[in-house]
């Protein structure tokens, strides 16, 4: 895959950043540069990496992630990975890469929630006819209750 596709996408002051499957060594590289510049320009507070089409991890990339999520900490954001697989977490941990501090999520969702405290999807998480009553609830009320502050 080309550096040059890698996107980074601002979801309010969260970035996205989804990584390729099969990352060169240069595409990591560019992942990482394109992720602190635009920490920079949009002041994010946040960044979510999804590494849920990553099949294979190598020590580059083991090493490049650790070094991006302090990076964005040193720039006062909070990083999640997402959806790590099984056999990538079999091999991080044979290669012995330490996430401690790190949020990790199954899925981008997740991720999400974790850094804005808040689920994405209050259908799921509050069930349709929940989620409905809090949501005329609050517009009734003016508050911002929710199903899951309860």
């Amino acid at each position: 895959m080309k550096a040059e596709s890698i996107s980074v996408i601002k979801l309010k002051h969260i970035l996205l950043v989804t990584v390729p499957p099969d990352p060169d060594d240069e595409t990591i590289s560019a992942l990482q540069e394109k992720v602190l510049v635009a920490m920079a320009n949009h002041e994010a507070k946040g960044l979510i990496l999804d590494i849920s089409t990553v099949q294979t991890l190598d020590s580059f990339f083991a090493r490049t992630v650790i070094e991006t999520v302090r990076m964005v900490a040193l720039m006062g954001g909070r990083t999640v990975l997402a959806g790590m697989r099984a056999d990538v977490a079999v091999t991080a941990t044979q290669l012995g890469l330490s996430l401690a501090g790190t949020l990790t999520a199954l899925d981008v969702d997740r991720a999400f929630d974790l850094l804005t405290g808040e689920p994405v999807n209050t259908w799921l998480e509050c069930g349709f006819g929940q989620a409905i009553g809090q949501i005329r609830s609050s517009i009734l009320q003016g508050s911002s209750s929710s199903c899951w502050s309860e």
